[in-house]
């Protein structure tokens, strides 16, 4: 869960924050939970929500971008003691990280949280045609920056 926050508004206090709240507000609305879904499903698009309403009110406030977080690299590594088979993962989380917001949180909820496309949509409030562009775009974008 404060993973998933965390792609999202790309701050970890602010994840953790908003983790709390969401786990709060699911036990305190335990009687509208009807079992549809897994409790855990439900209680990932608690935070997938207020996650999104976050960043969309901290977005509005700020005038500078978010703070640049994301999937940090140690630096202090020994060249002997990089692993160089997760390079490439390394890479496109960083590709992921510069892409601008909306194709950002398109993709993380598309390709790394597994959701298909109608649920993107209604996360997102678009309809499934600017959700197909949206993710067609990001992925063409990430393609772009990672062959730079």
């Amino acid at each position: 869960m404060h993973n998933t926050a965390f792609r999202i508004v790309k701050d970890a206090h602010l994840a953790e924050d908003i983790m709390q709240e969401a786990f709060l507000k699911a036990f305190t609305k335990l009687d509208s939970f009807k079992g549809e879904v897994s409790f855990g499903a439900w209680l990932k698009r608690i935070v997938i929500n207020d996650s999104l309403d976050n960043y969309k009110k901290n977005s509005k406030n700020a005038a500078s971008s978010l703070d640049e977080t994301l999937y940090k690299v140690e630096d202090d590594r020994n060249d002997e003691d990089i692993d160089f088979k997760n390079v490439k993962v390394q890479q496109i989380l960083e590709g992921i990280k510069s892409l601008k917001d909306s194709y950002r949180i398109a993709i993380t909820l598309h390709y790394i949280e597994g959701y298909d496309q109608d649920e993107i949509c209604e996360i997102m409030n678009i309809n499934a045609g600017n959700c197909r562009t949206l993710i067609s775009r990001a992925k063409e974008s990430l393609r772009q920056k990672l062959q730079a």
